[in-house]
C-alpha cells in the first residue's frame, strides 16, 4: 500500500470538506481574520519583508496570514485539492503566494531555494515515516542562520487515545473521518506514525539545526479531539486524574551560520 497515494485521497477529500467548514471559517479570514495562534505568532516572530516556507500547509490559510504580515510565501502540501484551494484563496484575499502541490519529500529532493523561515504546524508529523528525511528537507531549504518553527500536537495525547507513544515503523492504518463538524460520517483510510518528542528533536539535532527552545503547553487553541474542555482566556484543556494533559509543543532552531 502507497501510503503518498492513500493520504493525499484522503486530504483531497478533507480538503472539500474542510473549506466550507465552521472550523476553518473561510468567511472570516476572507474578511482579514488570521488564523494564526498565540503560539505561533510569539515563536516565529517577525517576518516582514522575510521569506518563509511553510511545509505541508492544507488550503493555505496560516501561509496567507503569514504573507499578510508581510513575508514572502511558498506553502507545499500533498494533496493537489487543498493547493488549488489555497491558490484560489489567495486570489481571492488578492494576496501573493506561491502554492506547490507536492509530498515534502519529493519537494526537498527537488528544491533549490533557500528561505529565511521554515514554518509547519498543527497535526503534520504523523503522516511522516522518516522524519531524519523531514529534518534534512528542513535544514537544506534554510538560509545559513534561517529559522525553523515547529507547532505540534503533543504526542502524549496519542498515547492516551490508544496509539503507540514510541518510534515504530510500520504504519496505523485506520478508516476514520475528519474534525471538523460537517464530515457528514463521511471517512478515509489514513496510514499514520507515531513520533516521540525525542526522535523530532534528535532528528533536527542529527541534521544541523541549533534548539533554541522546546516548550509544552496544556491548552490546545483547537477542539478537535475527544474530552477537551474550553478555558476561557486560554484554549482547550484535558484533563488525566484530575492533572493537566500536555497537548501542544513548541521547537525553534536555526541553521548554523
Amino acid at each position: 500500500m502507497d501510503y503518498i497515494e492513500v493520504n493525499k485521497a484522503a486530504w483531497d477529500k478533507r480538503a472539500k470538506v474542510h473549506v466550507g467548514s465552521k472550523f476553518y471559517d473561510v468567511e472570516a479570514f476572507v474578511e482579514g481574520k488570521s488564523s494564526l495562534n498565540e503560539i505561533e505568532l510569539a515563536e516565529v516572530g517577525e517576518v516582514k519583508g522575510k521569506s518563509l516556507l511553510h511545509l505541508q500547509c492544507h488550503f493555505g490559510q496560516d501561509t496567507l496570514s503569514w504573507a499578510r504580515m508581510g513575508a514572502k510565501v511558498t506553502g507545499v502540501d500533498l494533496s493537489t485539492e487543498a493547493i488549488t484551494q489555497a491558490r484560489q484563496l489567495a486570489e481571492t484575499i488578492g494576496q501573493e503566494a506561491h502554492f506547490i502541490a507536492q509530498d515534502i519529500y519529493t519537494f526537498g529532493e527537488e528544491n533549490q531555494t533557500q528561505f529565511d523561515h521554515v514554518f509547519t504546524s498543527y497535526g503534520v508529523l504523523c503522516w511522516l515515516p522518516d522524519l531524519d528525511k523531514w529534518a534534512q528537507t528542513i535544514n537544506a531549504a534554510l538560509k545559513p542562520g534561517g529559522q525553523f518553527n515547529l507547532v505540534e500536537f503533543h504526542s502524549f495525547n496519542d498515547l492516551l487515545s490508544g496509539y503507540n507513544y514510541f518510534e515504530q515503523h510500520h504504519a496505523d492504518v485506520e478508516e476514520e473521518g475528519t474534525y471538523t463538524e460537517n464530515c457528514d460520517g463521511e471517512t478515509s483510510v489514513m496510514m499514520t506514525w507515531p513520533h516521540p518528542l525525542s526522535e523530532v528533536v534528535n532528528a533536527l539535532i542529527k541534521t544541523g539545526i541549533q534548539i533554541e527552545s522546546l516548550n509544552e503547553f496544556p491548552y490546545s487553541p483547537y477542539n478537535c479531539f475527544e474530552g477537551l474542555e474550553l478555558v476561557a482566556g486560554k484554549g482547550y484543556q484535558m484533563l488525566f486524574k484530575g492533572q493537566q494533559v500536555p497537548l501542544v509543543y513548541s521547537i525553534k532552531g536555526r541553521k548554523a551560520c
